[in-house]
């Protein structure tokens, strides 16, 4: 019976010491709320403004020829050709018809059909809600695509499948 009286008179040491605890970080969060609610004057430091690229902002024209460069590339494979366009498409804009003229170029140098009709429905669905942009873009493009033989999505029937 003793160890039995021990160990409670031990466990009710333990609790009242966890019960004071309890009590006492109540009690400081308490304060720590009070404090808080107390209107202190502000004073706000003035935010430092952070530059987090250190490399030069690239322009539109600049943009355009370091693509078209890209596409013209004598030696571009299909490889390359599929992850610059990937590349491309996923920036939040619509390519420029030069970039698309030197790209379809590429495509017909790697003769890959395939792929010039994915550049023209990747543009189509690129452009979205926006029903001007592509209609431009096959206008501005109709020469190149004369001259190299390849189809529009709709001459092909394919864009309503």
């Amino acid at each position: 019976m003793s160890v039995t009286v021990s160990l409670f008179s031990r466990h009710r040491t333990v609790s009242s010491r966890c019960g004071n605890m309890f009590q006492a970080v109540m009690r400081l969060s308490a304060s720590g709320a009070r404090s808080l609610a107390r209107s202190r004057p502000c004073y706000s430091a003035p935010l430092a403004s952070r530059c987090y690229s250190h490399g030069k902002v690239e322009t539109d024209e600049e943009f355009d020829s370091r693509w078209v460069t890209y596409f013209n590339k004598p030696d571009i494979d299909a490889w390359e050709l599929r992850k610059g366009m990937n590349t491309l498409i996923g920036y939040d804009l619509v390519p420029e018809p030069k970039i698309l003229d030197s790209a379809l170029r590429a495509c017909r140098r790697l003769n890959d059909l395939a792929s010039a009709i994915r550049i023209l429905e990747a543009v189509k669905d690129k452009a979205g809600p926006h029903k001007d942009i592509y209609p431009y873009l096959i206008q501005e493009l109709k020469p190149t695509l004369a001259e190299l033989g390849i189809s529009t999505p709709e001459e092909l029937g394919i864009d309503k499948l």
